[in-house]
């Protein structure tokens, strides 16, 4: 953990030449990524949901207050991690993901106003990322990406942000959010970004039956984010962003907590 918070302070540091890393960390500003997980939060349909079972709240015979409790939930929900075995035999499992590929400079592809004019099955192409760099350069190797399709804004009415209520394998079918298109995640695979993140259920849109998105990302080791929260207020470039889950041995993904840092300016 020492290692990381240097490594961190270190490239934080690197932003700004000769700059003290505690002055840049001063200068800047943190944003959570990431929902609280209660009994509201989303999850899969198929998935067990969070459940937090109180084990003490209460003063104890010797005098001092004790608060304790269980908790229990399937791997993917609420705002958490894809490991790259979660769609890939053999690649990387949640504990072995290197942390370089969840910690780094982040850009924001802001695709919410076609989002708006299609509708919830809208696909982000690979057009949508070809317009980014158009604006703002080419996409770093070794990015964080993170797509805001303006879907958190529904969270956490799961009708709206689903399209359903149910639960179950009959759920599936009616799911509706935006997704990437499986086209625009092999081109975002020849940019050799380190992860990719999104503020809606998964990296698949909602109609997706083969998650071919998954398999090409996962596929090639490249961790998904989903689920995420206060897209809206980071820039299209200059945040970094640090992922971290829950570090589950073998695990196929896990609960995470994300945060973004962004220069004042």
């Amino acid at each position: 953990m020492l290692r990381t918070a240097v490594a961190l302070l270190l490239a934080l540091a690197a932003c700004r030449p000769r700059a003290n890393p505690i002055d840049v960390l001063q200068s800047g500003t943190w944003i959570d990524l990431s929902y609280s997980f209660d009994s509201t939060t989303i999850y899969w349909p198929t998935a067990q949901p969070f459940r937090l079972e109180v084990v003490s709240a209460q003063r104890t015979a010797a005098g001092f207050y004790y608060a304790a409790n269980n908790l229990s939930a399937a791997e993917h929900g609420g705002t958490h991690l894809d490991a790259p075995i979660h769609f890939a035999k053999g690649k990387w499992t949640t504990d072995q993901i290197p942390l370089d590929r969840l910690i780094g400079p982040a850009v924001v592809v802001d695709v919410s106003a076609a989002v708006t004019r299609t509708g919830a099955d809208y696909l982000v192409a690979a057009r949508d990322f070809m317009d980014w760099e158009a604006a703002h350069g080419a996409l770093p190797a070794g990015a964080i990406v993170l797509v805001r399709t303006g879907w958190g804004a529904r969270w956490p009415d799961r009708a709206r942000y689903l399209g359903t209520t149910k639960t179950g394998q009959e759920a599936v079918a009616e799911l509706h959010f935006p997704g990437i298109a499986p086209e625009a995640a092999r081109w975002l695979l020849g940019r050799k970004v380190h992860a990719v993140g999104i503020d809606t259920p998964s990296l698949d849109y909602g109609r997706s039956k083969t998650f071919e998105t998954h398999v090409s990302l996962l596929g090639e080791n490249v961790p998904g984010l989903e689920n995420l929260a206060n897209l809206d207020r980071l820039p299209a470039t200059g945040a970094f962003v640090l992922a971290l889950s829950m570090k589950i041995g073998g695990g196929s993904g896990g609960p995470l907590r994300i945060v973004a840092w962004i220069p004042n300016p």
